[in-house]
C-alpha cells in the first residue's frame, strides 16, 4: 500500500497547480497539501467529487521533475473525513493576548514575510490573525546578497528543514513603515498589528514606541534578539544583558499605554535571566525565540567569497524554542506574563505544542517563506479538527495544559521499563533496528536468515532507539513493567 505521507512529500506544492486545473470536481493539490501539513484525516473532502478518469487526468498534468505524484493511490488510501466541515467551522479559535482579542492564534513573525502593506494585506485576507511587522529602526539598513542559505534532507531540494539568514531589519524609511502600519490597522480593524522596533539609545526606543502607538498599533515588540546586527549595542547584544533589557523595557513601558512585548534571544545559556529583566521592566508578554547563531557552508552561504555566522531557523529549531519557552513559563516569578511562541512552526501540530506549553499565540516565518501564506488554511482547519475531536470549544483551555507533566530529570521514574514490541505483519525485514541497536545501542536485537528481528530481553534496556529508526512503524512500546532486581 502507498505511504501517503511519503508520496505527498514528493509534491512540489505548485502555484496554480496543473493537477487541480485538470479537475473539474476536485482539488488534488489542496488534498495533498492537507496531507503535507498534518490534515490527512480531512484531506479526502477535496477529492470527494472526482472519478477515476479525472484523477488520472490530474496525474498526467503533474509537472514533477521526476515522475508524477501518484494522486489516484493517495486518494484511495486517504481516510474518509470523520467530521463534517460544518461542525469544525463552528469551533472558534479566538483568544485574548495582552487584553487584545485575536481571531486565532496564528501571526506572522517579524521578518521578510511582512515588509510592506501589500504583503500583510494578502496575509490578512488569507486568514492570519495578526502581524509582528518587520523590525523598524532609525539606522540605515543595507543588506548583503545573497543572504539566505538552507540545510536540506537528502534528495529533497526545495524542502529545507533548516534555514539560515543574514537579513537584518526593515530597509524602509521609518515614516513609511509607520504609515503602512497605520493603514493596515485602519483597513483591517479586527486584525492585530504589532510594531517590532529596535533602538540603539533610550531616546530611539522611546521615539519608535511612541510612533507605533500614534500609528494605532495594538502593541509594540522590542527586538532584543536579532543575531546579525552590524552595529554594536543592538539586537542580541542587548538581549544578552539583563540590565539593559530591564532599562529599555522600562523606558518604553513608561512612554506608551499599549502592551510592551520584549523578544528574547536564544543565544544565551539561561533565557530566564534576560526574561526576568523584561519582567522587572514591566513587560506585558514575551516573544521567543529569535534565530539561533549558526554557520552553514552550503551553496548560498558565501557573500562575494566571504563567510559569516548568522541566524538559524526552520523546523530544526523547534525543540530548542520549546525548551526556552518551558524554562520561562515554569519560572514562578514570571507566571503572570503571557508568551508568544516562535521557532520551527509549520503545522497546526507544531503550534499546538507551543500553546500546550503556555503560549497564547504563535509566530510563523520560515514556513511562510517556503510555502506561502496559504499554510494558514491547514493551521486553522487542523486546530479546529483537533479541538472537535477532543470536544473542546475554547482554545484558551489548551494553554499550558502539558506543564503539569514536566519534571526535572532527577524526578523521573527510573524503576520501570518499557520493552519494544515488533509487529511482524508490518515489519519488512530491512534490519535498521538491528544495525542501530548493534552499533548504537545495547546489542539486544538479533537478525536471522528470515530477516525478522528478535529482541533479547536480558540485554534490552528499553531505550526504544529501534522504534525511532524503524521506517514502517512496526515497533511500538509494550506495557510498562517494573525493572528486575539484579542485585
Amino acid at each position: 500500500m502507498i505511504h501517503i505521507h511519503e508520496e505527498a512529500a514528493r509534491c512540489l506544492l505548485c502555484a496554480d497547480a496543473p493537477c487541480s486545473k485538470a479537475c473539474r470536481n476536485a482539488d488534488p493539490a489542496r488534498a495533498i497539501r492537507a496531507v503535507r501539513f498534518g490534515n490527512e484525516a480531512i484531506a479526502s473532502q477535496w477529492l470527494a467529487g472526482a472519478g477515476e478518469a479525472e484523477l488520472e487526468a490530474a496525474e498526467k498534468a503533474c509537472i514533477h521533475y521526476d515522475r508524477p505524484v501518484r494522486i489516484r493511490e493517495i486518494a484511495g488510501a486517504l481516510p474518509v473525513s470523520s467530521r463534517p466541515s460544518e461542525a469544525r467551522g463552528e469551533i472558534s479559535l479566538a483568544i485574548d493576548f495582552c487584553g487584545i482579542r485575536c481571531e486565532n492564534p496564528f501571526f506572522l513573525a517579524s521578518s521578510a514575510v511582512c515588509t510592506n502593506y501589500e504583503m500583510v494585506a494578502r496575509a490578512f485576507d488569507a486568514g492570519w490573525a495578526g502581524v509582528f511587522y518587520k523590525t523598524i529602526c532609525m539606522q540605515d539598513i543595507r543588506e548583503v546578497s545573497p543572504r539566505f542559505d538552507a540545510v536540506y534532507e537528502s534528495g529533497h531540494k526545495g524542502d529545507f528543514y533548516g534555514f539560515r539568514n543574514m537579513e537584518q531589519l526593515s530597509e524602509n524609511p521609518v515614516d513609511v513603515d509607520f504609515d503602512i502600519l497605520k493603514r493596515l490597522k485602519q483597513n483591517y480593524p479586527t486584525k492585530v498589528v504589532v510594531a517590532s522596533i529596535m533602538g540603539q539609545t533610550e531616546d530611539e526606543w522611546i521615539r519608535l514606541a511612541k510612533m507605533a502607538e500614534d500609528a494605532g498599533c495594538d502593541a509594540v515588540e522590542l527586538n532584543f534578539s536579532c543575531p546579525q546586527m552590524r552595529e554594536t549595542g543592538m539586537g542580541c547584544d542587548v538581549g544578552q544583558d539583563p540590565e539593559l533589557v530591564t532599562f529599555f523595557t522600562a523606558f518604553v513601558k513608561r512612554s506608551v499605554k499599549i502592551p510592551v512585548i520584549p523578544k528574547m534571544t536564544p543565544n544565551i545559556a539561561h533565557i530566564c535571566e534576560p526574561a526576568m529583566g523584561a519582567y522587572a521592566g514591566g513587560a506585558d508578554a514575551i516573544s521567543a525565540i529569535n534565530t539561533i547563531k549558526s554557520v552553514t557552508l552550503g551553496e548560498g552561504s558565501e557573500v562575494n567569497g566571504c563567510q559569516t555566522g548568522s541566524g538559524y531557523s526552520g523546523r530544526a529549531v523547534k525543540p530548542i524554542a520549546l525548551r526556552h519557552i518551558l524554562a520561562m513559563v515554569k519560572n514562578p516569578v514570571m507566571r503572570n506574563l503571557q508568551y508568544s511562541g516562535i521557532g520551527g512552526i509549520e503545522t497546526w501540530r507544531d503550534a499546538l505544542e507551543f500553546i500546550q506549553l503556555g503560549c497564547r499565540n504563535v509566530q510563523v516565518c520560515t514556513a511562510v517563506m517556503q510555502y506561502g501564506y496559504r499554510i494558514i488554511d491547514d493551521m486553522i482547519l487542523g486546530m479546529q479538527n483537533y479541538m472537535a475531536g477532543r470536544g473542546i470549544s475554547d482554545i484558551a483551555s489548551l494553554v499550558g495544559e502539558l506543564l503539569p507533566i514536566f519534571y526535572l530529570p532527577h524526578d523521573l521514574d527510573r524503576d520501570t521499563i518499557v520493552f519494544p514490541r515488533i509487529d511482524r505483519e508490518v515489519c519488512i525485514g530491512c534490519g535498521r533496528c538491528y544495525t542501530s541497536c548493534s552499533d548504537g545501542g545495547h546489542q539486544a536485537i538479533s537478525f536471522g536468515e528470515d530477516r525478522k528481528p528478535r529482541v533479547n530481553g536480558s540485554k534490552c534496556v528499553g531505550c526504544l532507539l529501534c522504534r525511532l529508526v524503524c521506517p514502517t512503524g512496526a515497533i511500538s512500546p509494550a506495557k510498562r513493567i517494573a525493572k528486575m532486581n539484579t542485585i
